[in-house]
């Protein structure tokens, strides 16, 4: 997805922002990143703290935003999700972003600091988890985890469909971490989400999926614990 940019303006603050990210660059953190298979085409290692006030330097941008995602450095990528303006995204756009992720690094960032806020949150969260691509349906279960949290208007039956596809990703190990959390999310929304989370958890204990079966366990426990259950009354 090629973009032809022809604005001064958008230039002028794209060149600051290179430059902003050139001077807080860290070669020890990109190489600890590599080392943990977080890889970028280039990274320089700058923080998402400091990419957050690099980002709150500019208004939001969404000819900015498709200038530096193209440039595919992990910094500028994670700065396009944080200045673009979401009532801007596309349908292809959010696509075709989410079907080039290369880790999970750029995919949480993406579903939180963009994907959430855009209008296709619901249905991409529930269409992605059914995808081919490890790394979709990764975003798809992380961007279900960030609306229970983030997406204060919505009314608990609009998360009713995610629960179809639960129990299918539940058997998935390179999944654990993410569904974990993301569950965990749905199941401090509200006491209608924590009955369903907890009876999805036990479902999860039936399961012929070993791993479906530890996950299960380990949700109930949490689920159904005195501490979580006092988070509910509050």
């Amino acid at each position: 997805m090629d973009f032809i940019l022809d604005n001064q303006e958008t230039e002028k603050n794209f060149q600051k922002i290179i430059a902003l990210v050139k001077s807080r660059k860290n070669g020890e953190v990109a190489d600890l990143m590599n080392s943990r298979g977080i890889t970028y085409k280039l990274n320089w290692g700058v923080s998402i703290i400091d990419l957050r006030d690099i980002a709150n330097q500019f208004e939001k941008d969404h000819l900015l935003a498709l200038k530096l995602w193209n440039k595919q450095w992990r910094e500028t990528m994670i700065l396009a999700t944080m200045i673009d303006n979401p009532d801007k995204v596309s349908e292809e756009q959010i696509d075709f972003w989410t079907k080039s992720f290369e880790n999970s690094e750029i995919a949480e960032q993406a579903s939180s600091n963009l994907w959430v806020k855009t209008k296709f949150a619901f249905i991409k969260a529930l269409e992605w988890s059914r995808g081919k691509k490890h790394l979709v349906r990764y975003t798809g279960l992380h961007l279900m985890g960030r609306l229970a949290i983030a997406d204060k208007s919505a009314i608990d039956e609009m998360f009713e469909p995610f629960f179809e596809e639960l129990p299918t990703l539940a058997k998935d190990n390179k999944l654990n971490t993410v569904f974990y959390r993301s569950v965990i999310a749905l199941g401090k929304r509200s006491k209608i989400l924590n009955m369903q989370t907890t009876e999805l958890a036990r479902t999860l204990q039936l399961s012929d999926s070993e791993n479906a079966v530890q996950l299960g366990e380990e949700l109930f426990e949490e689920l159904t614990s005195d501490y979580f259950q006092e988070l509910l009354q509050k």
